[in-house]
């Protein structure tokens, strides 16, 4: 009987270690913005939350960002599907109008830390449905950076303030020995970027107007498109830079290859590692003939897929990682402005370095915000492929500024005018 009594007890304690084990939940995690850096410390943000949460592990999938478009729509159509993915603003639209997102909504009523999260991170993850489907983890603003050595010993002394301006300090430069004046982008992430080149030259911001029709096939949109066409043509750009990305053009810069070069805060944390401080600085974006700049403002964060089986502990570790500390800390790493109100008075963004986003961001007279339209379903297939494979037809002159643009115009405006039809007040 005592025999038994032993036996009863081991098989019910085994019950309860494997119910604990079952009770256990593992997030899978997809990461599509990756760099080995930026991973790691991912990696250890995670690790503090599963040492804070015991019986919550984080499989954390990184995909490289030029193929990781195409790679996660794979994994999706396959049904293999994540708890978390961090989204760019150009899916949102793929996903959520297809209800594979889940409403974020609920879960921030709750949340102690939206009492700061500014107004922007609330309306950019909203764009679909007036849903909140993403909470954005911080802000891509373009500015432009700018190599004081060789502004000097070009003849220059300071950075360009007009579109004219940009294109004769380019050539200045260009006719040094081996530099160039532009780091031109002309390969994956390129879409943003040249679009904001063809709306400062139009004097005209965003994608359309009222009527859904797209503005990018416009005369001064197809000039913009031409200019950097001419640019890379007469020598201002490198030649290899038709499939330049991102990691290419922070190179070419930080290298003194090119002088110029128009990104995000992200790009200084590479830039920062290999320049001294006194020898670059950011600049807002020069002004068009309308006397004003249209700086693209994109943005990725974190959102649940519909299907989760583990929603509560997704919804744990992302807000974890949204949380003013967290947030801070990754937009320091990253190289995106934060989310949260007041967090532009630490002094990390207090420097010359950051001066060009910061004065962009306050002067909104000047520099009027373009965000990608994240409604649209086929846009990030669109931003990531299409364009950047038409773009660089431009470049080697295989197809022309107007037909290109008239094409993009075609595909935007039917992409407009059905969700317009679709969503009919």
């Amino acid at each position: 009987m005592k025999k038994l009594t032993v036996m009863l007890a081991t098989v019910a304690g085994l019950a309860i270690s494997a119910g604990s084990a079952v009770a256990d939940s593992t997030l899978k995690m997809v990461e599509v913005i990756t760099s080995p850096p930026r991973t790691e410390f991912l990696k250890k943000q995670i690790a503090e939350f599963e040492t804070a949460n015991p019986g919550v592990k984080v499989e954390l999938i990184s995909l490289p960002w030029g193929q990781a478009f195409e790679k996660f729509l794979t994994m999706v159509q396959a049904g293999d599907t994540p708890d978390i993915v961090e989204m760019p603003e150009r899916w949102m639209g793929l996903y959520a109008n297809n209800a594979q997102l889940e409403d974020l909504g609920p879960y921030m009523a709750k949340w102690d830390d939206a009492k700061t999260l500014g107004d922007r991170a609330k309306q950019f993850g909203s764009t679909v449905n007036n849903t909140q489907f993403m909470i954005p983890y911080g802000y891509y603003v373009n500015a432009l950076f700018w190599n004081k050595k060789l502004f000097k010993e070009a003849g220059l002394d300071g950075p360009p303030a007009t579109l004219d301006d940009f294109i004769a300090d380019a050539k200045k430069i260009s006719a040094l020995p081996g530099k160039y004046g532009y780091c031109l982008r002309g390969g994956p992430g390129a879409f943003n970027g040249m679009h904001m080149f063809m709306n400062i030259a139009a004097g005209k911001g965003g994608y359309f107007n009222e009527d859904g029709t797209s503005t990018i096939n416009e005369e001064g949109s197809v000039k913009g498109l031409q200019m950097l066409a001419d640019m890379y043509k007469d020598g201002l750009a490198p030649k290899d830079a038709v499939s330049w990305g991102f990691n290419e053009t922070v190179t070419g810069f930080y290298s003194g290859t090119c002088a110029m070069l128009n990104q995000d805060p992200d790009a200084l944390l590479g830039i920062a590692d290999k320049m001294s401080a006194d020898d670059f600085a950011v600049a807002p974006l020069p002004v068009g003939p309308s006397g004003k700049s249209y700086p693209t403002l994109g943005y990725a964060g974190w959102a649940m897929f519909a299907n989760s089986q583990h929603k509560d502990d997704a919804w744990k570790l992302m807000a974890t990682l949204l949380s003013p500390k967290d947030n801070l800390e990754w937009a320091k790493e990253v190289g995106v402005v934060p989310i949260h109100n007041g967090a532009d008075q630490d002094p990390h963004f207090k420097t010359e370095q950051f001066k060009g986003w910061f004065t962009e961001l306050s002067d909104s007279s000047k520099y009027e915000m373009v965000t990608p339209p994240t409604h649209l379903e086929n846009l990030g297939n669109f931003v990531d492929q299409v364009a950047i494979k038409n773009f660089q037809e431009v470049l080697l002159g295989q197809k022309t500024a107007k037909d290109v643009a008239d094409q993009w115009a075609a595909f935007l405006t039917k992409e407009q005018q059905d969700w317009l039809a679709k969503n009919k007040k």
